[in-house]
């Protein structure tokens, strides 16, 4: 992928009905250029398909937190089952570093949230947890 392909691609991520049209008057090639590279990205698996993201309702506004967790590594697999048992959990990524896990969980209330770490937290295997609470969304192109 080149600049432009990413250029496309982030175009896309905002607004994957925005016409090609629009998209090629953006970033200033013809219509055809941009059409061609997403039918080429779509051949090639770049772009593996659209969605649609729904909206949180405004009423049901939700806390989260990120917890980096150092585990024992010959205890990771068990543990990662363990942490698919929560809902709250949204994402659990593999990491290098001084921490091996990183999760983002999000729950109506701070409460919940604290509860939940302190249970995460007493899984056997997890060495240390350490928690940051998001405060806003600076870019997301989930």
């Amino acid at each position: 992928m080149d600049q432009l392909d990413r250029q496309i691609v982030a175009a896309l991520q905002h607004n994957a009905r925005e016409s090609t049209t629009k998209i090629a008057a953006r970033l200033g090639v013809a219509r055809t250029t941009v059409h061609e590279r997403i039918t080429r990205m779509e051949a090639r698996g770049v772009i593996a398909g659209y969605s649609v993201v729904l909206r949180e309702p405004q009423d049901e506004s939700k806390v989260q937190v990120v917890v980096l967790l150092e585990v024992q590594q010959k205890e990771t697999t068990r543990i990662v089952k363990r942490l698919e048992s929560y809902p709250e959990i949204k994402l659990c990524l593999s990491i290098n570093g001084e921490y091996d896990l990183l999760l983002s969980a999000e729950a109506p209330r701070i409460e919940d949230l604290d509860i939940l770490v302190d249970e995460v937290g007493a899984i056997p295997g997890i060495l240390r947890t350490n928690t940051f609470v998001v405060f806003g969304r600076r870019i997301d192109r989930t």
